[in-house]
């Protein structure tokens, strides 16, 4: 835990060897089959509480503050084995702003811990959100990189604006054929960066997803945060990501940093690719790549009937100046505290088609991810 955020938006209490921990996170749980209003989001409640007895299941209750000033138990689970207990609860009640704590009843020989009191409101409102429920994408978000790019890896496919639409209270992102540069050009072979050919497999053309808010909007430090259903298929990865403003589309900034909060690349039996990774700030095109594909990435569903192509989840980074936690619908995943950016950097949602994935979808079948919401909150100040 940051201790740049633990400062503003936590509450801790030390008595003797016991002490609570409350930090509020903003409202980023929430999943579900449909699009639902980001305002229906639960709030995330980290509880670390001590003393920690190795191993023990010790319980912790959620408790919300009545409008009569009494504590009412929301919710009761067993002590995971690491130092966090994630919660997820309503930020509003009635109208106005709920306020939580966490108990640790007394247990064996341990003493009863509470936790101050918290808001659930403590992140305000976000700087930026888009819920999609136009019939078009609004104007701080620009298509990129339509052009093929085998420099980068995507020598068949373009960034187009058919593949980007809205409707429902959804961005659907989706990798279209694309017949008229098949036809004009034949089929398409892949590249590397030197232009040696990668075989003598063809490909159909096809047209991406890719859009920003490179020329509109940025942020630094705070909450990332997209609702987002996936496509089944491999082939293609949808994606929700960060990047600074670099020199063009493919020359990596030596500023910043590129953060994917999450990226999905298709279902697999037994091996599901969900990846969050930070590339870190460097000069030239190396860069230390951090974080990687999930093991065992279903172990953060919501259920066995549960799945990242049937249901929407939320996926998230709490960036601060010393360190990024990524989570799922509040469930933290994994810290880092390496490849820090400092910069402002901007929100890019997109469905691509790397080279590498093109013999899952050879045909450029077309396929879909789905995006609720995309909001960021700035790191509170006070």
């Amino acid at each position: 835990m940051s201790a740049y955020l633990r400062h503003r938006i936590s509450a801790t209490l030390m008595s003797g060897l016991a002490s609570g921990l409350l930090t509020v996170l903003p409202p980023i749980a929430q999943w579900g089959p449909g699009p639902e209003p980001s305002r229906a989001a639960e709030t995330a409640l980290v509880a670390e509480l001590g003393p920690r007895v190795a191993g023990a299941r010790r319980p912790l209750v959620l408790e919300r503050r009545t409008s009569a000033g009494r504590w009412r138990e929301v919710e009761r689970v067993r002590r995971r084995h690491d130092d966090r207990t994630v919660f997820t609860a309503r930020t509003r009640v009635a109208g106005g702003p709920a306020t939580y704590r966490v108990v640790a009843p007394e247990w064996r020989h341990l003493p009863e811990v509470r936790t101050p009191a918290a808001r659930a409101t403590a992140w305000g409102s976000p700087v930026f959100l888009d819920e999609f429920d136009g019939a078009a994408l609004d104007w701080r978000w620009q298509h990129r990189v339509q052009i093929h790019n085998p420099w980068g890896g995507r020598s068949c496919a373009k960034g187009a604006d058919a593949a980007a639409s809205v409707g429902g209270g959804v961005l659907r992102m989706s990798v279209l054929p694309d017949p008229a540069e098949t036809a004009a050009s034949g089929p398409c072979y892949t590249y590397d960066a030197d232009g040696n050919a990668l075989g003598d497999v063809p490909y159909a053309y096809r047209v991406n997803a890719n859009v920003s808010t490179q020329h509109s909007a940025d942020f630094r430090y705070g909450v990332a945060a997209a609702r987002m259903r996936f496509q089944r298929a491999r082939g293609q990865h949808a994606a929700f990501w960060l990047q600074p403003r670099g020199l063009g589309y493919d020359t990596p900034a030596t500023w910043g940093a590129e953060i994917d909060v999450v990226e999905w690349f298709g279902a697999t039996p037994g091996r599901d690719a969900l990846v969050s990774t930070v590339y870190e700030p460097a000069q030239g095109e190396d860069r230390a790549r951090i974080g990687g594909r999930y093991r065992d990435p279903d172990r953060f569903l919501a259920s066995r009937s549960d799945s990242w192509w049937r249901n929407y989840h939320v996926f998230s980074v709490e960036w601060t100046p010393d360190e990024y936690v990524f989570r799922i619908d509040g469930l933290e995943t994994w810290r880092t505290s390496a490849g820090i950016s400092h910069d402002p950097q901007f929100l890019i949602l997109s469905m691509l088609s790397s080279d590498h994935e093109l013999a899952a979808n050879p045909d450029a079948r077309p396929e879909h991810a789905y995006v609720d919401w995309v909001a960021f909150w700035e790191l509170p100040s006070s």
